[in-house]
């Protein structure tokens, strides 16, 4: 499988983390924003909105980060989405939807402020990125009681609901905002047993370069 797209990005990692856990054969082709790569017949074949990640296997072309790790896991992994039971499937989903609807909503913003928008040139809109953590500390206040009771979001086992918070948050941590989840004890541990995972790592090496 080809992953195309670039490091940087949390959306190509989200998916990288993914393909890491299933175990599957994959290579990052990298994409040049530069050169409007991304904006090339040939990737609008993979992705017709012209954006990364895009996923190839074989003549099959995946486009969408989650639907990307969705593939992944039903090809190579499928207890990540646990689809074998009714209940547990639905809490999976759940808090995928959590993940990209509450949690990643408030922390893009952030994300753009403080890491993307200085690297293009831009300044960073404290008012911006004060709004959005107030946003993502009642998203965590959830999590917090959520966690108090289950191992992982989706109960006591790990899944991709889990999984598709890792990308995003490691970015977090390339910012002054670091210290966010230090108010949350369930949270933290949540988080500290996802940094022990093998695959958690890789992708943590492989976005530091660019963090």
């Amino acid at each position: 499988m080809k992953l195309y797209g670039a490091t940087m990005s949390w959306n190509v990692t989200r998916c990288a983390v993914a393909l890491e856990e299933a175990g599957a054969e994959y290579e990052i082709v990298p994409i040049n924003f530069a050169t409007a790569e991304h904006k090339s017949p040939e990737h609008l074949a993979r992705n017709p909105f012209g954006q990364v990640p895009a996923l190839q296997d074989g003549d099959l072309y995946v486009f969408e980060s989650r639907a990307i790790c969705k593939y992944a896991a039903r090809k190579n992994k499928p207890e990540l989405l646990k689809e074998g039971s009714l209940a547990e499937s639905a809490m999976v989903d759940v808090w995928m939807e959590v993940e990209a609807n509450q949690y990643t909503s408030a922390l893009t913003p952030i994300l753009f402020q403080v890491l993307v928008s200085p690297m293009l040139g831009g300044t960073t809109d404290q008012k911006v990125v004060e709004e959005n953590v107030e946003k993502l500390k009642k998203v965590l206040e959830v999590y917090e009681a959520r966690l108090s009771k289950y191992k992982y979001l989706a109960g006591d086992f790990l899944s991709l609901a889990d999984l598709n918070h890792v990308s995003a948050t490691l970015c977090l941590f390339a910012t002054p905002h670091a210290s966010l989840l230090d108010g949350y004890p369930h949270v933290k541990a949540w988080w500290s047993s996802l940094m022990e995972r093998p695959s958690v790592q890789k992708i943590a090496a492989l976005m530091k370069p660019s963090a």
